[in-house]
Parts: structure tokens; C-alpha cells; sequence
């Protein structure tokens, strides 16, 4: 067995934890708008086409803030298409994932989509075919109150009210060479700087964020980000990261250990920031959009250019383990350990494209093993960050060197008390003994402790078994002498909340 421990200060912390940081991803890509959250006939479909148990699921999920409608995706849409009456909408091809798009759904029914999920919209304006006026001019139509054209044209499609939607990207991933629209790093900063610029005309209100690196294996990064701040810094208020991984090679002990990239990719984002920040001597600080991140299994994935052209084609719908579930809760861990530049992050995909909520056509809704530590973050993650340094033994990587065996972050609630404290061991053969000092935070005791784990890492849900893989309750976690003590079993995911009322 091995031995950690940590200790937690209400006096050290690294920031307010913004909602935002629990967000999703909704992309008209494979099923996961078509079949996935929107299937009229199903029959659990409400009157709009929204698919119910999907609905109750992404509540469950606990998601903030969905980005729409891409992706690559954005980078080809004209958001004309898919605005008013379904039968005079037109099919058109999507280049970016080889696809025929109906357009049966769009702007309008994702921003219904939104208020019955109860989560807020981030949308994506096209910056690769399109431009300034585009953008200006789809503000115009979701945020304007009327007396315009456009604002009076989403009046007369059923919505009296705007929209009022305030965080936009400008664009997606144009630093990469499979881009509709790929542009260089001072072509795109040049057009992120003039469209954000027409944008806060017609409504002073957005907040944007600009195309950071599509990853951080990028030849550009860096370059990029430099580039694009110094012509857009002082009129955007994100800067976007992206960020895939999965096992290769069966090297489970590196790919349990990648929350490690994770860190450094948005550790060299902030110093990129701030170097900019430098240089204009400006006093704004830049906040991060980590908006695409996840596990994919890409080298499952034959690539968009050999697909057949066809509606809503299963596409990526990865099925995932234990391992891969504990490996989404270090990433967790990662943007909470970072909660004071990383503004707002968006899981992708929703469902079925390597979601945490995969569905069938006419048939169930279910969770896969990813859903249960973004649930359990999302509910149980209140407050600030407090800044914790875990004192763990290491074990080697191939990919990474040596890393810590166990990581760890805590939120404070300073108006309930209540401590949530989120672990992961990333050891593949030993327990781990962990110990928390609580001395800071006098009269905690356990309130809830949970554990995902199980004795095959390989182990999945699926539509037969939906409930094979889930946290279960823990045991032995005691509070006692100002030390929290507990054990973390091999390749887990373990919550706790603490709390001092009765």
C-alpha cells in the first residue's frame, strides 16, 4: 500500500469556481443532434422534437453552457439555414464531416433546446466561408429587441423575445489545415479583431473568444497564439484550447497519467497570454475557453474523406471503460486546479459522439461510465478552489516521465461550509492511504463518499447493461483529530463531500 497526504486551507486558494467550467458541446456531427438530442417520434419526444430522456439526462449531467453548433462544422454553416419553418429550410452537404445536413435543426430550436435543459447558449459564428457581416448579423437576430429587419424576421419565427446571448466564438480551429477556411495565424487574428469589434456594436454585451491552438502537438502553438492576441487582444475575453486523448499501444500507465499535457497545454496559454498582455501593456486579463475536450479513441476513427455521403452517420460513438472514466476525472481535477484563468470548458460531444450520454433511435438513453465524475463534479463543486499540493509517491511513464500516483483538488463553500474533495489514483496496482489535514477547517465529517473503480479497468455500460459501471458508496472514510482518512483503491475516481451541519 502506498502513502499520501494533502491539507486544506480556506487561506490558500486559486479562485472562484466559475459554473462555466461544467460546460458541454452539442455539434451537428454523426448523431449527436439527429437521434441524439433531438428526435421527433421518439417516444419520449416532447411537442419541439426534443428527445425527454435525453432532456433529463443532460439535467442530471449537471451541464452550464452548451456550444453550438460547432466544431468544424461552424466553419461551412450559414445559420440562415436553419431559422423559421422546417419545410422551407434547405439540404445542403456538410463538408466538414462529410454529411447531408437537413437543417430539421437550428438556431432556433437549440436555443429551446437550452431553456429546457436550463443551460445557457455559446455559439460559434462562421469565421472559415464567412465574415464580419455574418456575425454582426447573426447578434442582430438572436440579440436585438426588434424595429430591424432581422430582429423582426426572428419575431415573426415565434421568439418575441432575443435571445440574449452573450458568449460567442469566433470561429473554430482555423489554425489547422483540415479547416474549411484555414487561415494563417495573422489572417485569423486580423478578422477575429474586425468581427469582434462589429459584434459589440450591435450588442455591447458578448463576451468572445478567440481560436486559440487546435492542440497543443500544433507546429504553430504558440506562434499562433501570439499572433492572433496581438491583433485581437484588447477586444476578446477568452482564448479557446482543444485537447483529445487516448490509451495508446495499451500503455494504460501514460494515458491514465495525460491530465499531465492537460496542465502544461493551459500552463503555456496563460504565459502566452500574459506575454501579450506585457507587450501592450494592457491591464486586462485574458481567461481561457478549454472548448473541446474529452477522450477519443481517434485511431478508431477512418477519417471524414472516406465517408459515404449520408444523414446523421454513426460517427465516433466510442464506448468507454472505467479507465477511461477515471482518466475524465483527472481532467476534471485539472481545469479546477486552474479555476483562475480557465473560464469556461465544454466536454464534447453531448451524446453519442464520444458522450457521456449515448442513445438509440426509437430507443433508450443511457450513461456511459464518462457521465458519473462530470455529474459528481457539477453538483458536488461549490465555491473556491482551494489550492492544494498532494504529497504522493510516483510512478514512470512512457509518455510522461514520472507522475504523482494520485491527484487531488478540494472547493469550499464558505456559505453552506461544506468541503468537496475530488481524487484520483492513478496507480494501476496499489492502493493508496491518503491522508487530508482538516486542522483549517475544524468540525467536518463525511456527509457523502463515493468511489468509482471496479477489478476490470475495461469494464463499459452499454444499452443491455446501463448501470454495469457507476460510482458506489465508499467505505472507511473517517474524520478524526483534525485528519481526514480514507484509501484509494487502484485506477479510481473518489468524491467526498464534508460538511459541519447535522
Amino acid at each position: 500500500m502506498l502513502n499520501a497526504r494533502a491539507t486544506l486551507d480556506p487561506a490558500f486558494v486559486v479562485g472562484d469556481l466559475d459554473r462555466r467550467l461544467f460546460g458541454s458541446f452539442v455539434e451537428h456531427m454523426g448523431r449527436c443532434v439527429y437521434t441524439g438530442v433531438f428526435e421527433p417520434g421518439h417516444p419520449s419526444a416532447t411537442p419541439e422534437g426534443f428527445r425527454q430522456d435525453v432532456l433529463e439526462l443532460a439535467r442530471e449531467l449537471g451541464i452550464s453552457v452548451v456550444r453550438y453548433p460547432g466544431g468544424n462544422f461552424v466553419s461551412g454553416y450559414r445559420w440562415e439555414d436553419g431559422v423559421g419553418p422546417v419545410d422551407e429550410r434547405p439540404t445542403r452537404l456538410d463538408l466538414a464531416w462529410r454529411s447531408v445536413e437537413t437543417n430539421a435543426f437550428g438556431l432556433d430550436e437549440f436555443v429551446e433546446w437550452t431553456k429546457a435543459a436550463g443551460v445557457e447558449p455559446m455559439l460559434a459564428v462562421n469565421l472559415g466561408t464567412r465574415g464580419v457581416q455574418e456575425a454582426a448579423d447573426l447578434v442582430e437576430y438572436a440579440n436585438h429587441p426588434g424595429g430591424t429587419r432581422l430582429s423582426d424576421l426572428r419575431k415573426k419565427h415565434g421568439a418575441e423575445k432575443p435571445y440574449d446571448v452573450t458568449l460567442w466564438c469566433l470561429g473554430n480551429e482555423l489554425d489547422g489545415p483540415w479547416q474549411i477556411g484555414h487561415k494563417t495565424a495573422d489572417e485569423y487574428g486580423r478578422l477575429a479583431a474586425e468581427t469582434a469589434k462589429a459584434m459589440r456594436l450591435v450588442d455591447p454585451r458578448v463576451e468572445l473568444v478567440a481560436c486559440g491552438s487546435s492542440n497543443r502537438g500544433m507546429a504553430t502553438f504558440g506562434e499562433w497564439e501570439r499572433v492572433v492576441l496581438d491583433h485581437a487582444y484588447d477586444h476578446v475575453d477568452y482564448i479557446s484550447l482543444h485537447a483529445y486523448y487516448e490509451e495508446q499501444a495499451g500503455d494504460l500507465g501514460s494515458f491514465l497519467a495525460s491530465a499531465v499535457d492537460m496542465d502544461a497545454f493551459i500552463d503555456e496559454v496563460v504565459a502566452a497570454c500574459d506575454h501579450v498582455k506585457a507587450l501592450h501593456r494592457s491591464s486586462k486579463r485574458l481567461r481561457l475557453s478549454f472548448d473541446e475536450w474529452n477522450v477519443w479513441y481517434q485511431q478508431r476513427f477512418a477519417g471524414a474523406a472516406n465517408l459515404p455521403w449520408e444523414e446523421r452517420p454513426r460517427l465516433i460513438e466510442d464506448e468507454f471503460s472505467v479507465a477511461d472514466a477515471v482518466v475524465v476525472g483527472s481532467y476534471l481535477i485539472t481545469l479546477m486546479r486552474h479555476a483562475d484563468r480557465v473560464g469556461v470548458a465544454c466536454q464534447a460531444q453531448l451524446a453519442n459522439v464520444i458522450g457521456p450520454i449515448r442513445t438509440e433511435p426509437g430507443g433508450p438513453a443511457w450513461r456511459q461510465t464518462i457521465f458519473w465524475p462530470f455529474a459528481q463534479a457539477a453538483r458536488l463543486a461549490r465555491g473556491r478552489v482551494l489550492r492544494v499540493e498532494p504529497v504522493a509517491p510516483s510512478y514512470d511513464t512512457a509518455a510522461y516521465g514520472p507522475v504523482d500516483a494520485v491527484v487531488l483538488t478540494a472547493t469550499h463553500d464558505e456559505e453552506s461550509g461544506d468541503v468537496a474533495v475530488f481524487a484520483v489514483n492513478r496507480s494501476t496496482t496499489d492502493e493508496v492511504r491518503m491522508a487530508v489535514d482538516l486542522r483549517a477547517l475544524p468540525g467536518l465529517r463525511v456527509a457523502e463518499h463515493h468511489v468509482l473503480t471496479d477489478d476490470d479497468v475495461r469494464a463499459s455500460n452499454s444499452a443491455t447493461d446501463p448501470d454495469r459501471v457507476r460510482p458506489r458508496a465508499g467505505a472507511g472514510a473517517t474524520v478524526g483529530d483534525g485528519t481526514l482518512r480514507l484509501r484509494l483503491p487502484p485506477v479510481s475516481w473518489n468524491v467526498l463531500r464534508l460538511s459541519a451541519s447535522d
